[in-house]
């Protein structure tokens, strides 16, 4: 009796000794779960390993981590335990309704032994394995609660008990520290990126940089600084009725340049309108479908110039408040760089135009003048001349400095004229037209132009003056077999004048007239006239004049 007492006392020993040494595994265990979940700085990733972590401490199959939003429902779902398949086959995720919304009103820890007889039990959504145990711990993050740490399915049958649950509590506020630490460096990081970004931004459109190159930096930047897969600015279309993406940064940006999102009705157009940011997640499009997106305006109302749209995929952590914050600020920032950028341009370009202004003020009131008053000499000391080789000599160069006068004033009007790059001055088309020329000819045809032709000829007219002066010189190229040419495009007295005339062979009898009949016909519809002349040594002069 003594030695079998003996062994039951041994036998309760051991057992025991060998619980303590189990405790010890599992603090050990928790310890290096602790400095485990604390090692990674970045949430998303950290988020999984504290699933994980949890789901070892405790033996459990599955675990999973449900980030709440500000609606109290829940914003990311993280599982852990799951095959490929079996996720696939579950219609959707949890939204935080029935017993894990029970865990998100009262944030209090909670263990079951079986999750359909409590009375919040709300069901597993379509596709969902079945699970019987449960264990559920909020996460905090100080007074805030970030999430909840769910874990189901304790392996070998049995149900978790009051260790489990204290293991896991410690864990959860173990990773409510790392998270908070996590946010931080990631706020911190974001606000540096922002800064560099911002600079960047400012000394690349100060410098004189192109502002499409300026808008893809935008975008890149946006992206860098709130993790989203895809960026895209966004400007009113020539319509004015919608916005177009112009620029694309991440994933499919080459499909998503040039996708039109109406002003009316839409999330896009909401914000552009009215300059507040908001984050939407039903925006759909071609590559990007129902995407969570953050819509920040490019400016204030009323001056919104545009809108930066940023998407991260299904299943990823959402925008949160801190980002629409920070991308507030930096676009503001950028758009006010953009408008003293633009103000900048605006200063040059006022700059040379009073430059072009002064330039040919100088020239008209003395350079002008002074040949003038040089040639009126001249003209008067013909007549006291007696020799004829040295009176035509006076009257050639008398004849020189008109001819320098009429230059001179045409280089005045094209100073004065519009110097718009994308509409090219009707002087510039003309130039164009008759250097294009020279090519076919053979020979440069002289240019002389005289009076405000971008200022007194309408577009309509102009466009049948280049096609006049183009059928012209066609057929000098086709027919004249001429060595030499000149164009004359003179405005005097509301009538334009295009003379072409060539030393070839002259207009023949026979023939194609067509292009001559069309040009006349040109004449007769602006209520002038063409006429075609022979001159005394040879070839032909063409003449249109039409009043403006």
């Amino acid at each position: 009796m003594p030695s079998m007492r003996l062994d039951e006392l041994l036998a309760e020993l051991q057992v025991r000794l060998d619980a303590v040494l189990a405790t010890r595994d599992r603090v050990h265990a928790l310890l290096d779960a602790v400095v485990s979940v604390g090692s990674d700085l970045d949430l998303e990733t950290m988020l999984r390993r504290i699933v994980e972590t949890a789901t070892e401490l405790v033996d459990a199959s599955y675990g999973a981590l449900g980030v709440v939003g500000e609606e109290r429902t829940l914003l990311q779902f993280i599982p852990v335990g799951l095959s490929e398949e079996e996720i696939a086959r579950i219609e959707h995720w949890p939204h935080g309704l029935g017993l894990l919304g029970l865990l998100i009103k009262d944030a209090r820890p909670l263990r079951l032994g079986r999750i359909s007889t409590h009375p919040e039990s709300y069901g597993f959504p379509p596709g969902h394995p079945p699970m019987g145990t449960f264990l559920g711990v909020p996460v905090r993050v100080r007074d805030e609660v970030f999430g909840n740490l769910y874990l189901t399915e304790k392996r070998g049958g049995g149900e978790f008990d009051e260790e489990d649950e204290a293991i896991v509590v410690a864990l959860a506020t173990a990773a409510g520290v790392a998270v908070e630490n996590a946010r931080l460096y990631e706020e911190t990081r974001r606000r540096e990126t922002w800064l560099q970004a911002s600079s960047e931004i400012t000394t690349s459109l100060l410098s004189g940089a192109e502002p499409r190159d300026v808008l893809r930096m935008l975008a890149g930047s946006a992206c860098r600084m709130t993790d989203a897969d895809v960026a895209t600015v966004l400007l009113p279309d020539a319509s004015g009725e919608a916005l177009t993406v112009v620029v694309a940064e991440g994933e499919h940006a080459d499909n998503l340049c040039g996708t039109l999102y109406p002003l009316e009705g839409s999330a896009v157009g909401a914000v552009f309108a009215g300059g507040d940011s908001r984050v939407e997640t039903s925006m759909r499009n071609a590559s990007c479908p129902d995407e969570p997106g953050l819509l920040v305006p490019l400016g204030a109302a009323p001056s919104v110039r545009g809108v930066l749209a940023l998407f991260r995929h299904p299943g990823r952590m959402p925008f949160t408040g801190a980002d629409v914050e920070m991308l507030d600020a930096f676009s503001g920032q950028a758009a006010l760089a953009i408008e003293l950028a633009e103000a900048r341009k605006d200063a040059e370009r006022l700059s040379l135009l009073e430059d072009r202004d002064r330039i040919a003020k100088d020239l008209h009131d003395v350079v002008i003048q002074r040949l003038f008053a040089v040639a009126m000499t001249l003209m008067g000391a013909v007549r006291l001349v007696d020799r004829p080789e040295a009176a035509d000599r006076v009257q050639h160069a008398i004849d020189e400095l008109d001819e320098t006068i009429r230059q001179i004033r045409s280089t005045i009007f094209a100073l004065q004229g519009p110097r718009e790059s994308d509409s090219p001055s009707l002087r510039a088309r003309i130039v164009d037209l008759v250097e294009g020329a020279r090519a076919h000819l053979g020979f440069m045809p002289g240019l002389r132009m005289e009076g405000a032709l971008d200022h007194q000829v309408p577009e309509p007219v102009a466009d049948h003056l280049m096609a006049v002066l183009r059928e012209a010189l066609s057929n000098v190229v086709r027919h004249a077999k001429a060595t030499k040419a000149e164009v004359s495009v003179e405005v005097a007295d509301g009538v334009l004048t295009l003379v072409v005339e060539d030393d070839g062979v002259g207009a023949g009898a026979s023939g194609r007239r067509s292009g001559l009949r069309n040009i006349e016909d040109r004449a007769v519809q602006l209520g002038g006239s063409m006429e075609l002349e022979k001159p005394v040594n040879a070839g032909t002069r063409l003449r249109w004049r039409v009043p403006l």
